[in-house]
C-alpha cells in the first residue's frame, strides 16, 4: 500500500517542552480498506496491536461502503513533547461520543475527561475498567484508537487551549450553585486531546464510517472479525461452591438434569487446585481424586467443565521453576507473575495446560485476577507494581494495561491446536481482542451497571457476562436472571451457596440447606427463563456468525443502529439483540419500567401488542417472562428449549413472523464445536415470507443439518 507523508509544523507554537525541530514528519498509510494509521516519531514496541492475534478480515472490509471522516487527516496534530506525545483529533459541536472499552458508570462520553485503565474496581466515570481501551467512536462516523498500552487521558472536548490571539473561552456566567458551576458543558472544546506521557513515538489509527454501525464494524474486521463461541456456550453455565468435592460436583449435575432444568457448563472454583492464591495448575487429590474419571462422567451427561485459575504461579507448580526466569522481578500472593509478553512464555504456559487439562476434556478456563488491584481508592495490595520489570523489556504499567489480553491469547493458542472451540472467563481485556473467544465479568455488583455494560461492549469488540450472584430478595434474583438470559453469557456464580441461589438467596440459610417457602415456584419461573435461553439460541448463533463475518456486534446500543435519532444518544440501559430484537431489563423490585422505542414498529414479545417508534412508553414484564420487543418485517426463529445442546443437537423451530414488509433472515449452520467453518464448512439458512408462506433455502457446504422448521406463525 502506498504510504503518504503527513507534514505536521509545530515550530511556531508556543508550547513548553516542544522537542526543538524544524518539523515532524508523519507517515500516513492506509493498512486495510477505509483504516488509516498515522504514524509520529518512535512507537512503543508494547502496543495492542503487536500483539493482535488475527489478520484483518481484508475481504469483508473490501466489502463495506465507501469509508469517510468528517475531517482530513492532516486536521489530526501530534506533538512530541519532554512530557511524551499529545494528540489532537477535530470534534464537532454536535458529535457523540462512545467506547473506551468496557465502560462503567458513564455511556456517553462526551465532554468527559477519561484515563482508561485497567482496575479491579472502577470509581465514578474516571474510565477505571477491567477492559480499558483507547479507542472511541463518534456518531459522525468514524473512530479513532491510539496504539499505545501506557496510561493515556482522554480530554473529550474538554480542554480548550488559549487562541493564537491570547484570548481564551468565557467560563460560566452567573453561576450560582456548584450544579451549574461544575456542569457538563459537552459542546465545550472542538478537539479530543489525548495525553499519552512517556511515549517518544505513537501510532494512531483513524477507522472510517460512513456511519457509527459501519466504524464499528471495520475495528472488528481489523482485529480479525467477531468470534463464534461453541454452541454450548450459548446455553446455561453454573459455577458451584468453592470448596465442593467431586461428589457433590456429581450431586449438582444430578441436580439439573433431574429436574430438567438447563445446564450446559459446571464450573469448578479455586479449590479443586492444591494450591490457588498463588495457583499450583494441579488437582486437589483430596476433593478430586479420580478427576480423569469427573471429566468423563460429566462429558457423558453432556456438561462441559470450566476450571478457575488465575496466571500467578506457586512455588508448588510444576511451571514454577520452568518460568522463573521468565516473569517478573516482583510477585503476586508469593507467585510469579510470567512475561506473557514473551512467546517463549506464552508457548510454555499453553503447552501445560493443553496436556494437563485441554488433551483431557477440560472445555474452558475462568482466568480470575488478571486486572490490577484497586488503583482507585488506593488500598488494594494483590498485583504487581507499574514499577516491575520483565525480561521481554515491558514495563509494570504497559503489562497491567495488556495482562489480560496476552493471557487470552496464551490460553486461547492450546484450543486452536486441538480445532476446539472454547468459551473463557476473563477479568480483563483490551483492544483487538474481538476475535477472542472470552466473556468479561466483574466483582462490581450493581445490577444497573451491568446492564449498562451490555451495550458499552458493543463499541470495543467484548463480550460482557452479566452473572447471576447476590440478591435481596427473589425478585432481584429473577429480574437479574432475566439480564443474564439477555446477554452474551447466561452465567451463575454459586461459588459460596451450597445450594442454587433460586433456593434461597440468603447466603447464611442458603448454606444451612434451609430454603424459601416459595422455592418450589421460584424455581419454576427459574426454568422457564431459561428455556427461553435455550430457544434463542438459534438466533444467537447467527447474530455471532454476523459478527464473525460482518463485524455486526451482536449487542450493541441503540445510538448504533439509530445515530440520527438524538433520543438514543443517552440510552443505556437498552439494547439490540442481533436485527430484530431490543431488551429492556427490570432492576430490584420494580413490575414497570420506562423505555424509548426507536423508529419504525415494534411488538411486545410477550403480548403481541404493537408499538410505534419514536416514542417513550411505560411498560411491564413479569417475572417469568422477558423485557423483548420485536422489529416489525422480522422473522425471528424460536427454537423447541432443550437441557443443553451437543454435536447431535438437531433444533426444532417455529418462525414467527411479524408485521408487514417482512424482510428475509437467516440461520447460520455448523458443526458448533470446530474451527472447520473457517474452510468453508457451514451454511447459511434463508428464511423468507412469500406470498403468505414460509420459504426456506440451505445453501453452504456443511453436510448436516441442525434446524428443523417445523411451523410458521403470522403476527399482525
Amino acid at each position: 500500500m502506498k504510504a503518504k507523508l503527513l507534514i505536521l509544523f509545530v515550530c511556531n507554537l508556543v508550547v513548553p517542552g516542544v522537542m526543538a525541530c524544524a518539523q515532524d514528519q508523519s507517515r500516513v498509510v492506509e493498512v486495510a480498506a477505509g483504516i488509516h494509521k498515522i504514524t509520529v516519531g518512535n512507537p512503543d514496541k508494547f502496543t495492542p496491536y503487536s500483539f493482535s492475534s488475527a489478520a484483518p478480515d481484508v475481504k469483508a472490509l473490501a466489502s463495506l461502503p465507501a469509508a469517510t471522516v468528517p475531517f482530513n487527516m492532516g486536521d489530526i496534530k501530534v506533538r512530541l513533547t519532554d512530557r511524551g506525545a499529545v494528540v489532537e483529533i477535530p470534534l464537532q459541536d454536535k458529535e457523540q461520543l462512545y467506547g473506551f472499552g468496557l465502560q462503567i458508570n458513564s455511556f456517553n462520553q462526551r465532554g468527559l475527561r477519561k484515563r482508561p485503565i485497567v482496575n479491579d474496581n472502577p470509581l465514578n466515570d474516571l474510565g477505571y475498567s477491567h477492559a480499558p481501551m483507547p479507542y472511541y467512536i463518534s456518531t459522525a462516523g468514524y473512530g479513532i484508537l491510539i496504539n499505545t498500552s501506557r496510561y493515556t487521558t482522554f480530554y473529550c472536548g474538554t480542554a480548550n487551549k488559549v487562541k493564537a490571539d491570547g484570548t481564551a473561552k468565557s467560563g460560566p456566567k452567573n453561576a450560582l450553585s456548584t450544579d451549574d458551576l461544575y456542569k457538563n458543558d459537552n459542546t465545550a472544546g472542538n478537539y479530543v486531546t489525548v495525553d499519552i506521557p512517556g511515549a517518544k513515538g505513537i501510532e494512531v489509527f483513524v477507522i472510517g464510517g460512513p456511519d457509527i454501525k459501519t466504524a464499528v464494524q471495520r475495528y472488528n474486521l481489523l482485529s480479525g472479525g467477531g468470534v463464534i463461541p461453541p454452541l454450548w456456550a450459548l446455553g446455561v453455565k453454573y459455577r458451584v461452591k468453592a470448596d465442593f468435592n467431586a461428589g457433590q460436583v456429581y450431586k449438582m449435575a444430578a441436580y439439573f438434569r433431574d429436574k430438567q432444568i438447563p445446564c450446559d457448563v459446571l464450573g469448578l472454583e479455586p479449590q479443586w487446585q492444591t494450591a490457588a492464591y498463588s495457583c499450583s495448575y494441579v488437582w486437589n487429590n483430596v476433593l478430586f481424586p479420580k478427576p480423569q474419571k469427573l471429566i468423563d462422567s460429566l462429558k457423558s451427561n453432556n456438561f462441559h467443565i470450566n476450571l478457575w485459575e488465575h496466571a500467578f504461579v506457586n512455588q508448588q507448580s510444576p511451571l514454577y521453576n520452568v518460568l522463573k526466569n521468565k516473569s517478573g522481578n516482583y510477585t503476586v500472593w508469593n507467585g510469579l507473575v510470567p512475561d506473557f509478553a514473551d512467546s517463549a512464555t506464552r508457548i510454555t504456559f499453553a503447552a501445560y495446560h493443553k496436556t494437563t487439562f485441554a488433551d483431557k476434556g477440560i472445555s474452558g478456563f475462568k482466568l480470575d485476577e488478571c486486572d490490577n488491584s484497586n488503583l482507585a481508592y488506593g488500598s488494594g495490595t494483590w498485583s504487581f507494581p507499574e514499577l516491575s520489570e520483565f525480561p521481554s523489556g515491558i514495563d509494570g504499567e504497559q503489562m497491567h494495561q495488556l495482562f489480560g489480553l496476552l493471557y487470552q491469547k496464551t490460553m486461547l493458542s492450546m484450543f486452536r491446536a486441538n480445532n476446539t472451540r472454547t468459551l473463557l472467563d476473563v477479568r480483563s481485556s483490551n483492544a483487538f481482542a474481538s476475535s477472542y473467544p472470552a466473556a468479561l465479568y466483574s466483582d462490581i455488583y450493581g445490577h444497573e451497571n451491568y446492564i449498562q455494560m451490555i451495550p458499552n461492549s458493543g463499541f470495543s469488540g467484548l463480550l460482557w457476562s452479566p452473572e447471576v450472584r447476590e440478591s435481596s430478595s427473589s425478585t432481584e434474583l429473577l429480574r437479574r436472571t432475566q439480564t443474564a438470559v439477555l446477554s452474551a453469557q447466561t452465567l451463575f456464580n454459586s461459588w459460596y451457596l451450597q445450594n442454587p441461589p433460586w433456593l434461597q438467596f440468603d447466603k447464611a440459610k442458603n448454606n444451612s440447606n434451609e430454603f424459601m417457602t416459595d422455592a418450589t415456584q421460584i424455581e419454576l419461573t427459574i426454568k422457564q427463563l431459561l428455556n427461553f435461553r435455550m430457544s434463542l439460541i438459534p438466533y444467537l448463533y447467527n447474530a455471532f456468525a454476523q459478527y464473525k463475518f460482518k463485524g455486526i456486534p451482536p449487542f450493541r446500543a441503540l445510538v448504533m443502529d439509530y445515530p440520527d435519532d438524538k433520543n438514543t444518544y443517552n440510552v443505556d440501559n437498552e439494547y439490540l439483540i442481533g436485527e430484530s430484537l431490543l431488551a429492556a431489563p427490570l432492576t430490584g423490585n420494580l413490575n414497570e419500567r420506562k423505555i424509548y422505542l426507536p423508529a419504525g414498529n415494534w411488538y411486545n414479545y410477550n403480548t403481541n401488542e404493537k408499538y410505534a417508534g419514536g416514542k417513550e412508553y411505560i411498560i411491564k414484564c413479569d417475572l417469568d417472562k422477558l423485557p423483548l420487543f420485536v422489529k416489525e418485517g422480522s422473522i425471528l426463529p424460536i427454537a423447541k428449549p432443550l437441557q443443553f445442546t451437543n454435536a447431535k443437537t438437531v433444533f426444532e423451530i417455529d418462525c414467527k413472523v411479524y408485521g408487514q414488509n417482512v424482510n428475509p433472515t437467516a440461520l447460520y449452520e455448523d458443526d458448533g464445536l470446530s474451527y472447520n467453518y473457517e474452510r468453508g464448512q457451514y451454511n447459511n439458512i434463508d428464511l423468507n415470507w412469500v406470498n403468505g408462506k414460509g420459504k426456506v433455502k440451505r445453501a453452504g457446504n456443511y453436510r448436516s443439518s441442525r434446524y428443523r422448521i417445523t411451523n410458521w406463525v403470522k403476527i399482525d
